[in-house]
């Protein structure tokens, strides 16, 4: 049995911090002990003098998998602060070295990380190659919360931010696109308005380009995103303009995989121009530019507001995002 003191001994309880949170992570004692390397009773014994330092039970040992105690949740929440600091720190001393070293997380969904990213990082490790990037694919909705965690430096996105912990910076304005099948019967009635893969690679589809209305395709088989991403938002906003309720045969997460989709002849999907940009030709496809202003959106880096970034962090904006300039 515990008892809460009013007495805290020493100021060690954190040293062994990670092993709470591992066990936390993994939701037991034996898979937490495997993933750190310690036999089982060594890690139990560890919990065990931690919780005694406090005087309280930091896991309710009953439940499967473990759950935290009401101290449990504070000392977790105080932990994870810690090691925020702690890593904030070594991105400090990654600084010294000049970009000699260091060290940047950077997040994006499916299409950033596979086609925007990788790209941008080559071109910044041709001039510093010791510099080490990590990149984490996951919905947006994932990554804003690592974000927020101090999990991740950077995340890309075309998401709006609305969050006051989140700050921004542009990288480029982004259109969303009607990708639809060659085989579509409606591309001759509309053939004046159509657009090739090729004319947006070369970026025909931004200036006086002819515009078609949404209404036009009601008719239409689509395959949208789900609600919580960007596009899935503004994709049921267009619907709701224009009283369409679509003939959806497809909800998915990520763009990348509607446009695949699309691209077999099976529906109608909103894809943006940088996806188009990206990647191989879609000889399948024609594109069509919207006249709603909901079709543009932007780009951006986005970051923990007042959390510390690390110079090569502070260099790969100042290349990649507009109007960054770093203070010296």
């Amino acid at each position: 049995m515990f008892f809460i003191t009013s007495k805290l001994w020493g100021g060690d309880m954190f040293k062994n911090k990670e092993y709470i949170l591992s066990v936390l992570r993994e939701g037991s004692f034996s898979k937490a002990a495997e993933r750190l390397y310690i036999s089982q009773p060594s890690l139990s014994a560890s919990v065990k003098r931690i919780e005694e330092r406090l005087g309280a039970p930091i896991f309710d040992r009953a439940t499967s998998p473990v759950t935290l105690t009401e101290v449990g949740e504070e000392y977790v929440r105080q932990a994870r602060a810690i090691r925020e600091h702690e890593n904030d720190f070594e991105r400090y001393l990654n600084d010294l070295t000049q970009l000699r070293t260091g060290s940047v997380r950077i997040g994006g969904s499916s299409l950033f990380a596979s086609f925007m990213l990788p790209r941008m990082i080559s071109d910044f490790n041709r001039l510093h190659p010791l510099v080490r990037f990590e990149i984490f694919e996951d919905s947006t909705k994932n990554l804003m919360e690592r974000l927020r965690q101090g999990r991740l430096d950077l995340v890309l996105d075309n998401t709006k931010n609305r969050d006051d912990e989140i700050s921004s910076l542009s990288h480029s304005p982004e259109l969303l696109l009607l990708a639809v099948p060659k085989s579509f019967e409606i591309n001759k009635r509309l053939s004046h308005l159509a657009l090739t893969d090729a004319d947006i690679k070369n970026g025909k589809h931004l200036a006086n380009a002819p515009r078609a209305d949404l209404s036009a395709f009601r008719d239409e088989p689509f395959i949208l995103l789900n609600p919580e991403n960007d596009t899935g938002k503004r994709a049921a906003r267009l619907f709701k303009k224009h009283g369409i309720t679509p003939n959806v045969i497809f909800s998915l997460d990520q763009q990348v995989t509607a446009y695949n989709i699309s691209s077999t002849g099976m529906g109608i999907s909103f894809i943006s121009d940088t996806l188009v940009r990206y990647t191989d030709s879609a000889p399948a496809l024609f594109f069509y530019v919207l006249k709603d202003e909901e079709i543009r959106r932007e780009v951006s880096f986005y970051m923990k507001r007042n959390h510390y970034l690390s110079l090569a962090c502070r260099k790969f904006l100042e290349d990649n995002a507009q109007g960054y300039v770093q203070n010296t």
